[in-house]
């Protein structure tokens, strides 16, 4: 069974930090690039943040440049986003999306964490 478990998220102040974490299970995790998305209230659900399978290339949306840090840890089958300096406008539901990197069309979601930048 095929299962992505985000955590992580919670309340933080702007300029606040947090990381998140997205265990899977059910694939062969090594096989997939993995992605952050998030969604706010009222958007559409947005790319942040891509590493590739071995973890040698990164690809991040602008308006998290040099904020946001994807990883992983293949042995553990995770994948990481470090936020900092986080805004108001990162509020939002992040979601850990797996996607394999033969057959793009297989591609597996987790539920999300939400995430809350506020004062």
């Amino acid at each position: 069974q095929v299962q992505l478990v985000e955590s992580g998220g919670g309340l933080v102040q702007p300029g606040g930090s947090l990381r998140l974490s997205c265990a899977a299970s059910g694939f062969t995790f090594s096989s997939y690039s993995m992605s952050w998305y998030r969604q706010a209230p009222g958007k559409e659900r947005e790319l942040v943040a891509l590493i590739t399978s071995t973890g040698g290339s990164t690809n991040y949306a602008d308006s998290v440049k040099g904020r946001f840090t994807i990883s992983r840890d293949n042995a553990k089958r995770t994948v990481y986003l470090q936020m900092n300096s986080l805004k108001p406008e990162d509020t939002a539901v992040y979601y850990c999306n797996a996607q394999n990197i033969k057959i793009s069309f297989i591609n597996y979601w987790g539920k999300g964490t939400l995430v809350t930048v506020s004062s």
